[in-house]
């Protein structure tokens, strides 16, 4: 209904697809495009997003994003409003802009707009009941990740950039990212990276205890910098023993993985970027410091 009365409002004629399973979001994108569309939406979590915006690599149709999955971190990433109301109003808006962002590509063929999540952060996701991430949201991570704490196991991770020089780190949890937000507007892990500069992301967590986890929400908020960190084209990431991997979301294999960038892979409608800055500063001033509090 609020989609209804403001494309209404606006002029503007739309259509509707509902998806049923896995690959659905993708092919009716496709088909959008083929159709002549000048605009395609996606209303869902980070998954379906990251479907449609697969199915839109290489066009130069843009996508609107509309918040409405158990995570939404790309939106976040962006800027888009989480209700939904006005991130409707922002594709009906004069006000308008189009980014262009990276995704990812997985071997030879599976896209990621977000990240791969190397061991720790595979267990939590396993870990994270369908169920509980619908009702709860990004949340349901946070206390998927506390049970998964005495699982964690440390592996020596091989990391080759650009099929040429080759690090080692030991750790029990890494990220090949594209985005390395949080989730929440001016959280990251690390304040060096951006999903429009045509690399990829490594980093690494060492020693995931009560200690470090604390250094990475300090990291987050801007007060260090310090996680092992290395950028790339092209990464491929090695663990022994071997861990599982998830991918935006969903657990895939183990380790080996090797991933790539597509530079400028799909355009989407986002805000006027002064008043994406101005929100992440007003959330900045109203997070705890690293002595304390909580966020909403």
């Amino acid at each position: 209904a609020i989609m209804n009365r403001a494309f209404r409002a606006a002029k503007v004629d739309w259509d509707v697809k509902l998806t049923k399973e896995a690959g659905d979001a993708e092919r009716f994108a496709r088909e959008a495009i083929a159709a002549g569309v000048d605009a395609v939406g996606v209303y869902g979590g980070d998954g379906t997003v990251m479907e449609v915006a697969s199915g839109m690599n290489g066009s130069d149709v843009p996508l609107a994003i509309f918040p409405g999955g158990s995570a939404n971190v790309m939106s976040v990433e962006l800027g888009i409003p989480g209700n939904l109301e006005e991130a409707v109003a922002l594709v009906c808006s004069d006000a308008r802009q189009i980014r262009q962002i990276d995704m990812g590509r997985l071997g030879d063929q599976q896209m990621f707009m977000l990240r791969l999540g190397v061991g720790f952060f595979a267990e939590t996701t396993k870990g994270a009941d369908r169920e509980v991430k619908n009702r709860v949201g990004v949340l349901a991570y946070g206390l998927s990740a506390l049970q998964a704490l005495p699982k964690a196991q440390k592996s020596v991770y091989t990391i080759t950039l650009d099929g040429g020089e080759t690090v080692q780190a030991e750790g029990m949890a890494a990220f090949i990212a594209n985005s390395i937000s949080l989730g929440v507007p001016g959280l990251t892990l690390t304040k060096k990276a951006s999903v429009s500069d045509g690399l990829l992301d490594v980093i690494v967590l060492s020693d995931i205890t009560i200690g470090s986890l604390m250094q990475a929400a300090a990291n987050a908020v801007g007060l260090t910098d310090s996680l092992p960190h290395w950028q790339a084209k092209s990464i491929k990431l090695e663990a022994d023993p071997p861990q599982s991997i998830e991918c935006d979301g969903e657990i895939i294999h183990d380790t080996p993985v090797t991933a790539t960038v597509v530079p400028n892979a799909v355009r989407v409608i986002v805000p006027n970027p002064e008043t994406v800055d101005n929100a992440k500063q007003e959330m900045s001033a109203a997070q705890p410091t690293a002595n304390g509090g909580s966020t909403g």
